[in-house]
């Protein structure tokens, strides 16, 4: 289980926006390794097919997962099935992801991001329960988060993903309250980790931790560090993102 840093490592970013994105299998299993040095306890990915496009087939999920569980032994790794990447095709999606039951246990991933959002996320459930897969449910609003008391895999949720937008700081921190409120009142017991993207990043990985939540953070989320200056990849936003946590922690601890 994930105590404090998940790290993300490309999302649908490109070497573009900036030269540490990692793209190939190898780039993938490279910056996961340096971020897992650097204090992350989990890897999300975004797997790329033909050209470096986001992928769902099997074979590209297989290879990015395999390459990166050889190069970090022991590590949960995780894999997106955003709808976006099969062109918003609800059908196209489950197909891709039911294939995943074919990969070999090297290849498969340990679990995936469902975002509730999203139409069809029940046929996807599905496919991740035949594939033994576990599902994060991804929640972005109070409706996702009531959304998430009402559906989820067989075996229950692995953990909540609760993902704010990226907003100015005020706005994003009372979001977060917003979310997390509904999914009490809306029953959910797994686990929840706490994550925001670009301006929303950094302060709520100091939430997260004033919290006592997992956070994630990473080139998919974020390509800048606290102040806005440069950071060199994955490994140097986990450093820095668990000195905020673990300071906030601290602080949380003794309010």
């Amino acid at each position: 289980m994930i105590e404090r840093v998940k790290a993300c490592l490309n999302g649908g970013r490109g070497r573009d926006e900036h030269p540490a994105v990692p793209v190939t299998a190898a780039q993938l299993a490279a910056e996961a390794s340096a971020a897992v040095a650097a204090g992350a306890e989990a890897i999300h990915l975004h797997p790329r097919g033909v050209g470096g496009a986001e992928s769902l087939r099997a074979a590209d999920v297989g290879a990015a997962v395999e390459a990166v569980r050889q190069a970090c032994p022991g590590v949960p790794v995780g894999v997106t099935t955003g709808l976006w990447i099969t062109g918003e095709d609800v059908a196209a999606r489950r197909a891709a992801t039911a294939g995943w039951s074919g990969l070999a246990p090297a290849q498969r991933p340990d679990f995936a991001s469902v975002n509730l959002s999203e139409p069809g996320a029940p046929g996807v459930l599905a496919a991740l329960d035949a594939a033994g897969v576990a599902a994060e449910a991804g929640v972005s609003s109070v409706a996702d988060a009531r959304a998430a008391g009402a559906v989820g895999p067989g075996r229950g949720w692995l953990r909540i993903l609760a993902e704010i937008p990226a907003a100015p700081a005020a706005a994003a921190l009372d979001l977060a309250d917003a979310v997390l409120r509904e999914l009490r009142a809306a029953g959910v017991t797994a686990p929840v980790l706490l994550h925001g993207e670009d301006e929303s990043c950094w302060p709520l990985v100091r939430r997260a931790g004033q919290l006592g939540l997992a956070t994630r953070i990473g080139l998919e989320d974020v390509l800048t560090g606290p102040e806005g200056e440069p950071v060199t990849g994955n490994a140097d936003l986990t450093r820095r993102a668990l000195a905020i946590w673990t300071a906030a922690s601290a602080e949380g601890r003794w309010r």
